[in-house]
């Protein structure tokens, strides 16, 4: 038997009828100059005239999809918001990812998520729009990166399905609209797996080497989950690839070094410069971002062991309930998750079985089997790795998956449709359409106030037209392709109505999900996010009493719920709500606050007041700050250029949510969870002894250690409180620190 290791090249036969990757021309022969203009309106001289105008098309509905309604969500998550404000002030936190442009402290990530909303600042200046425009244009690059490396190996209209899944997936609408990391990341390692598929074509180094590259910088969007699909690009490389043995382990270690330069040279710096001189990296406990790294942001997802976080999450092993929910194999299908991201998952499942089945005899460099291979891999082991992890886990981590899913869609559609005259496949081709219809009748059913005459039509249509797939290889063409229509419309309507629901809704805080109230249980309604491990304190001040307790059920550390006033959870009102450890402190929820609702966090307590004192949010201000009111704008903005800081706050969405509203550098105490030992005591009398800090802000954040009193923020609470003038300024409590009490 002769190993072939030259460029696989698959004619359309051997790709079930998709045109061909454009190899390189043979010897001697030169491909026609086209138009520079011309190309992009016209596409591949083999195409039908409908594909780039169709593709165009897609793209276009995509960003005005996701432009609609933009400025609803405000700052959207002010943690990051207000580190782009200071990077857009301050090239020194720029590159480090400051939190205030005083560089106090970082955010908990790497910077590179940030950086481009922070340009786009710099050149529009300060708004919403120029913070999340950005995120816009990231989705819209991501769709269009699924469709081309869908359609290299497969059909134009595969690779058109594959967008449409992506754009239409309800997670994915809500986080390329909003300004967390997750956006940069999705894009990257759709980037990085079409690069390796350009490899596994012709086995040239480079396209490794770009892929590594493009998984170094997106471990600097969010460190250790880019790396998840690592294991799964390498085995299918190191397989599949059409060169010698020996020439892919060489091209793999290339690869290897391209991620540590792409991704090491910020590390590095930043290890390695005085920490006297720069911010305090937050969210570790020892100013080192290696610390995070591995530790808060790394190992610590995984065993539920994160230092200095607000609480564990499902045992080791699966099916253990946690404060970030249950874990398990169906953890992407439950009541928490499943409307977020699993609408296709059970077709994607079905269709990469019958993908791999299809071309199960072909040659070991088969460029449609490793396509199969490559976007089926990472779809597996990322949802593997969410379907198991112990510690900290939102419902919009799903996002990672929507490329990997749209894409076997896609890939899988196109080839059970060109061998539609099999029987095996028409019946594959209606499983996956039924899987479909039948688990967004499911899904809808969760959510019954919402559109409650989807759900028929849905399972109705999906099932009409899975009888016609089983019979498409003896129907007419027209026949076979109203049938495959019905399919596709009947599988995307029900996401499709969530999707619609996500960009109708603004979303705001730290925890948001997509889609209508009751979506998501931890996560609530539109711009809801929730206490950790399900529900919301209820607003308006009328939890009743003792909670439920049980298993998994506490919000805070310690549990239990206490029973709501029912709807959604915006303005002060959530669902069963949950208190800690299962009771509501009087029976009520504190201030009637509950995290990152779409609380009125300026009215009075038990009419969706703040929690945790003035300028708190959600859980004392973690999940979400304060709005700040024009007297305590006036207040902060006196002599503001005589200080560093204009005010310092404990946790970071209050401190957040100051800066974004005076526009001066606030300093965020004890980092995100008011837990980071930073400034130590001594450091922050030093700071006011230097005359650095002008205020200090009553409440928010955990402060002490999960609560207690032991921390850093909580000694520097007990100081000031006992040493300077208490300032009060509408509902807000400030303490003078120009002023002493003696």
């Amino acid at each position: 038997m002769t190993t072939h290791y030259g460029p696989a090249v698959h004619t359309p036969a051997e790709n079930d009828g998709g045109p061909p990757s454009e190899a390189p021309a043979p010897p001697g022969h030169h491909r026609p100059r086209r138009s520079r203009f011309g190309r992009p309106w016209r596409g591949r001289p083999k195409d039908p005239r409908w594909v780039r105008p169709a593709f165009l098309a897609l793209l276009t509905a995509t960003a005005l999809l996701y432009l609609y309604n933009l400025d609803a969500s405000g700052w959207a998550n002010s943690f990051y918001s207000a580190a782009v404000q200071a990077g857009s002030q301050s090239w020194k936190a720029f590159f480090f990812g400051s939190l205030d442009a005083g560089n106090a402290i970082t955010v908990d990530k790497p910077p590179a998520a940030l950086w481009p909303m922070a340009l786009a600042v710099r050149i529009f200046g300060l708004s919403s729009w120029s913070i999340l425009v950005p995120e816009v244009l990231m989705g819209v690059g991501t769709v269009a990166v699924v469709y081309a490396a869908v359609r290299r190996r497969f059909s134009p209209a595969a690779g058109l399905i594959a967008g449409a899944v992506l754009a239409l997936t309800p997670v994915a609408a809500l986080m390329f609209r909003f300004n967390n990391p997750d956006a940069l990341l999705a894009l990257l390692m759709s980037l990085a797996c079409y690069l390796v598929v350009r490899a596994l074509e012709d086995g040239r180094s480079k396209w490794l080497v770009w892929a590594g590259v493009a998984i170094g910088f997106a471990f600097l969007a969010k460190t250790l989950q880019a790396f998840l699909i690592l294991p799964a690009l390498a085995l299918v490389y190191g397989v599949c690839a059409p060169v010698r043995l020996r020439r892919r382990l060489g091209q793999l270690a290339l690869a290897t070094a391209a991620i540590v330069v792409s991704g090491g040279w910020w590390v590095a710096i930043v290890e390695l410069w005085p920490a006297s001189s720069r911010p305090y990296v937050g969210g570790s406990q020892n100013n080192s971002f290696l610390e995070l790294t591995f530790g808060y942001n790394g190992l610590g997802r995984l065993n539920g062991e994160e230092t200095g976080s607000v609480g564990g999450g499902g045992g080791p092993g699966g099916g253990g309930g946690g404060q970030w929910g249950e874990t398990g194999w169906d953890r992407m299908f439950n009541s928490e998750i499943g409307g977020q991201i699993s609408w296709l998952l059970p077709a994607a499942l079905i269709l990469l079985v019958a993908g791999l089945l299809a071309t199960r005899r072909a040659a070991r460099t088969d460029a449609v089997r490793a396509s199969f291979l490559v976007w089926g891999g990472s779809l597996l082991t990322t949802a593997a790795v969410f379907s198991y992890m112990a510690g900290i886990f939102h419902q919009y981590y799903t996002v990672a998956l929507a490329p990997y899913l749209a894409a076997v869609v896609g890939m899988g559609a196109a080839t059970l449709w060109e061998r539609r005259g099999r029987i095996w496949a028409s019946l594959a081709l209606a499983a996956a359409v039924t899987a479909s219809a039948a688990w967004g009748y499911v899904l809808l059913g969760r959510t019954p106030e919402y559109l409650p005459w989807l759900r028929m039509p849905v399972l109705a249509g999906g099932l009409v037209a899975a009888l016609g797939l089983v019979f498409a290889g003896r129907l007419g063409r027209r026949t076979a392709l109203a049938a495959a229509g019905l399919g596709l419309v009947a599988s995307l309507a029900a996401p499709t109505a969530y999707t619609l629901s996500t960009v109708r809704e603004g979303h705001s805080g730290s925890i948001v999900t997509a889609g209508p109230s009751g979506a998501s249980m931890r996560g609530g309604g539109p711009g809801g996010g929730g206490f950790p491990g399900g529900g919301n304190a209820p607003g308006r001040g009328q939890g009743q009493g003792q909670s439920q307790g049980g298993p998994g059920g506490g919000g805070f550390p310690g549990g239990g719920t206490a029973p709501g006033t029912g709807g959604n959870n915006q303005n002060g009102q959530a669902p069963n709500g949950q208190m800690p450890n299962g009771q509501a402190p009087n029976g009520q929820a504190p201030n009637g606050q509950m995290p990152n609702g779409q609380s009125n966090q300026n009215g009075p307590a038990g009419e969706g007041g703040r929690m945790g004192g003035a300028g708190g949010g959600g859980m004392g201000g973690l999940l979400n700050g304060a709005e700040v009111g024009s007297e305590a704008k006036k207040l902060l903005a006196a002599d503001a250029d005589s200080y560093t800081w204009v005010a310092a706050a404990v946790g970071s969405q209050n401190a957040a949510s100051y800066q974004l509203g005076t526009g001066e550098p606030v300093m965020a105490i004890g980092g995100f969870n008011g837990t980071d030992p930073s400034p130590t005591l001594a450091q922050f009398k030093e700071y006011v002894a230097d005359g650095r800090i002008h205020y200090f802000i009553a409440g928010g954040g955990m402060g002490g250690g999960m609560g207690g009193d032991s921390g850093s923020a909580s000694r520097i609470t007990s100081w000031l409180e006992a040493t300077f003038k208490e300032v009060t300024v509408g509902s807000a409590t400030f303490y003078d620190l120009t002023a002493p009490t003696d």
